[in-house]
């Protein structure tokens, strides 16, 4: 039996692993504050779309204290110029900067569909990248016994109908924070995603029905997962389009020059797509979530973020990967299309990184970080979450910036506000949360 439930598992997360990408894309500057307005979406449901960025991302690189005067004096070779200055960042507001890489972000701030939560974080003091994924994933911090992950028990209280296309994960591997009894969709990563699989053969999906005919748990599995491939099939043969033109090629150099760096790096990815390959895959989830009225909820995940050497500054190994991050994004709002009106894309990471460079160039496993907000709904231009500062008397352990929002109550606040989850519904998506948000009623549009 233990060998039936792996072999179902596999069948069905090759469920949604050849659905047909397809339509045509939507610009991104096309997103003035009077068309994206959650009011003026049309009655659409409303989706949330999480992006993990595996392995720690430098939050103090993406959303730039510049002012800062410890943030200048700590990184004397990475550190970012002000706006105006050679390489500098694109101001945001008097405080922080947006990195030059990520200037294809830039149009969403402008049109107020873009926002950031500094200082955000897990309330663990875990640095093991295995562990503060895990509980990012989990919702449920310090506990590792936690058998699911908080997006299926999300799906699971999620008011409304149920659909087998209802949830959708993309990934080489079954996402931790989708695990739980509740069905979800999986597409894997690349062109070869699309190819058929043996489970779309008649005669296996009937070997399998009568298999299964005794056991209403797998069976129902095994409908779940024939009636979610068909419907994305029906979503995505809608139009077509050729994908030649956006398939992302593999990994660019990195400068890093220690073996071990890399070894250590890419562990710490499990699995995810690198930021190089993020952007054919983020338009083909965006197509598909489109094109399906259905799927209210999506995750993947990006790799490639743990930079212990050579991270660079305005230009370098982490500004290669944001740039190509930020294209990714900007596919993934293109696919999205009319649906970016009803949507939430929240951007995270498992922690930060410490505020002083080490001796390699590169920045060491830190605490606080930044959250991205993006979409139709989100109250945009703003850098949400209390903002500790750097001195060395609000550093934690003296080297880190610290954690002021906890990740849980920023993404509790968009289930309730923009999800309509009840109470007593987010209390089992995120056991043990206490206390409300105290930017949460500014996150969205009202």
């Amino acid at each position: 039996m233990s060998t039936r439930r792996r072999f179902l598992g596999q069948a069905s997360a090759f469920t949604s692993a050849s659905a047909f990408a397809a339509g045509a894309g939507w610009s991104f500057k096309a997103w003035p504050a009077t068309q994206v307005s959650a009011s003026a979406s049309g009655g659409g449901a409303r989706k949330l779309v999480v992006v993990m960025l595996r392995g720690a991302i430098d939050g103090l690189s993406v959303v730039v204290p510049f002012e800062d005067r410890d943030y200048q004096a700590s990184r004397s070779s990475i550190r970012l110029g002000k706006p105006g200055e050679p390489g500098g960042v694109m101001r945001l507001n008097r405080q922080f900067g947006l990195h030059p890489a990520l200037a294809r972000l830039l149009p969403l701030w402008e049109s107020q569909s873009l926002s950031f939560v500094h200082a955000s974080g897990s309330s663990d003091p875990s640095r093991s990248h295995f562990d503060a994924q895990d509980y990012l994933e989990s919702g449920t911090p310090g506990v590792k016994s936690t058998p699911d992950g908080w997006m299926n028990r999300l799906l699971a209280t999620l008011p409304g109908p149920a659909s087998p296309t209802r949830a959708l994960s993309m990934g080489a591997t079954p996402a931790r924070i989708f695990s739980g009894s509740a069905s979800v969709a999986s597409l894997g990563l690349g062109p070869r995603a699309l190819d058929s699989k043996a489970i779309d053969d008649p005669r296996l999906q009937a070997g399998l029905a009568k298999l299964y005919a005794q056991d209403p748990g797998l069976s129902r599995s095994l409908q779940d997962s024939r009636e979610g491939r068909a419907e994305m099939q029906r979503s995505m043969a809608k139009a077509s389009i050729d994908m030649a033109a956006h398939e992302g090629s593999g990994e660019g150099s990195i400068d890093v020059s220690s073996a071990r760096a890399r070894q250590l790096a890419s562990q710490a990815d499990q699995g995810a797509a690198s930021a190089r390959s993020f952007a054919a895959d983020a338009r083909r989830m965006g197509q598909l979530i489109r094109r399906d009225p259905h799927t209210q909820l999506a995750f993947t995940s990006v790799g490639g973020w743990d930079t212990h050497v050579n991270q660079g500054g305005a230009e370098g190994q982490l500004a290669n990967k944001l740039a190509s991050l930020g294209e990714g994004l900007q596919a993934l709002s293109q696919g999205l299309g009319e649906a970016m009106r009803d949507t939430v894309i929240v951007v995270c990471s498992e922690f930060g990184r410490t505020l002083r460079q080490n001796g390699s160039g590169g920045t060491d496993h830190g605490r606080g970080n930044v959250m991205w907000l993006m979409g139709g709904p989100v109250a945009g231009a703003q850098v949400l979450g209390e903002w500790p500062g750097l001195d060395s008397a609000a550093l934690l352990e003296g080297r880190d910036l610290a954690v002021t929002s906890d990740y849980r109550q920023v993404f509790a606040a968009l289930l309730q506000r923009h999800l309509a989850l009840p109470d007593a519904s987010l209390a089992k998506v995120f056991p043990g949360l206490s206390g409300a948000w105290r930017d949460g009623g500014r996150i969205l549009r009202t």
